[in-house]
């Protein structure tokens, strides 16, 4: 069959003026043509793009589709490259099955709705210290960033509980992550990065290998089925994503109900909106902006077009949560919206092992933060808030904040 597209544009990033939260207008405009469409990887190498929601639940699900780590093609420059076709012991999330089943196995259970519940008081425990400190900030010491001192901290200290961190410690991963997920670091920056993760988790691990707990990573230490190697990999995973991307969706929510006032006060006036209200800020803000690298296994036809063996396939999760053909009114926040799921946690057997406990720390931190500060609001220009779009994982650098009565 005769490709219907003939030339292969790069990934389109470019955010137009105006709101921060939408993704860029090129991505709608492909989806609009063609659900899947060609494009140009930074190694050279053409391959696909999907945009729609449809397609991209295709791909997902599709298991002609993988996310072997020597197939996958870094879809925009990076200071590490390409991802590499050694994949670590434990790097379940460059895997398939039944490689990725085995090691999704071994952690699934400390991510069911059942254990994390027994973790809600804990996280509310931390989410109240972090809210008395920002009350007790004297209205001298200038605004309060809501980044460094609410959402970084929050999510660092959860995903360190369920693993077993010392608080101690948590400034030693933030510095050793940093680098790994900056899109412009040098490569020698982003190795240095991930070699200061690897190292902290190495000592970690035989830690709980000595001492033991009641931790993650004591109990599957304890089982005695992976290799430290195993287990530190697996930790770096669940350290990397359970703190930026859990620190970002948070800054990044709380900025967007500061811009939309009237679904600020929907949620202040009905707590029990929290709910819906996490789902559509999930869909409507897409952290995840670059998207979700697959390669085909196999040759095959795919919404017209004659795959082969290694194509890549983007997957644009900002661009499938925002269709109109799924979500009406796509492009604006509605806390009160009921219809179809979305996607940012991806789909199929890939999908977040980590979703419920991001879900249950959003409704904690965001509840608390707007009961405590009813009055929050920015403390500088909305252009004047810094957008992390030089980064795999969308937010904001920082959020600096005040309150009424401050």
């Amino acid at each position: 069959m005769t490709e219907t597209v003939p030339q292969a544009p790069v990934l389109p990033t470019e955010r137009v003026a105006g709101c921060p939260f939408d993704p860029p207008a090129a991505l709608a405009e492909l989806r609009a043509e063609q659900p899947v469409s060609r494009m140009t990887y930074p190694d050279g190498h053409v391959g696909y793009l999907a945009t729609s929601h449809a397609a991209a639940k295709a791909v997902l699900t599709d298991r002609r589709f993988g996310s072997r780590g020597d197939l996958l093609r870094a879809p925009i420059p990076m200071g590490m490259g390409s991802p590499s076709a050694e994949v670590p012991p434990g790097m379940f999330t460059a895997m398939d099955p039944p490689e990725h089943t085995h090691y999704r196995r071994s952690i699934a259970g400390w991510f069911t709705l059942r254990r994390l519940r027994q973790l809600e008081p804990r996280i509310t425990e931390i989410v109240d210290q972090h809210l008395d400190a920002i009350a007790a900030v004297p209205p001298s010491d200038g605004p309060v960033d809501l980044v460094r001192d609410f959402a970084g901290p929050v999510s660092a200290l959860v995903i360190s509980e369920l693993l077993g961190v010392a608080p101690e410690d948590q400034q030693r991963f933030l510095d050793a992550t940093k680098a790994v997920f900056t899109v412009h670091s040098s490569a020698e920056e982003a190795m240095a990065g991930f070699a200061g993760l690897r190292g902290f988790l190495a000592e970690l691990v035989q830690a709980k290998r000595d001492s033991g707990g009641d931790d993650l990573i004591s109990t599957i230490a304890a089982e005695g089925k992976l290799t430290d190697e195993e287990l530190m990999t697996i930790g770096s995973v669940l350290l990397m994503a359970g703190h930026d991307t859990s620190s970002n969706q948070l800054a990044l929510s709380v900025y967007a109900l500061l811009r939309e006032p009237e679904q600020r006060e929907k949620l202040l006036a009905d707590p029990s909106l929290i709910g819906p209200a996490t789902e559509e800020l999930l869909r409507y803000l897409n952290i995840v902006h670059i998207g979700s690298i697959r390669a085909a296994l196999e040759d095959f036809e795919f919404y017209g077009h004659q795959l082969k063996t290694g194509d890549a396939m983007l997957v644009s999760l900002s661009a499938a949560n925002r269709d109109p053909e799924v979500y009406d009114h796509a492009d604006e926040l509605d806390l009160t919206r009921t219809g179809p799921g979305h996607l940012a946690f991806g789909h199929g057997v890939h999908q977040c092992v980590g979703q419920q406990l991001a879900r249950i720390e959003f409704k904690i931190a965001l509840t608390a933060l707007f009961t405590r500060f009813p009055g929050l609001r920015l403390a500088v220009p909305e252009d004047e808030v810094r957008m992390r779009g030089d980064s795999i994982i969308y937010g904001v650098h920082e959020l600096p904040v005040t309150w009424e009565n401050r």
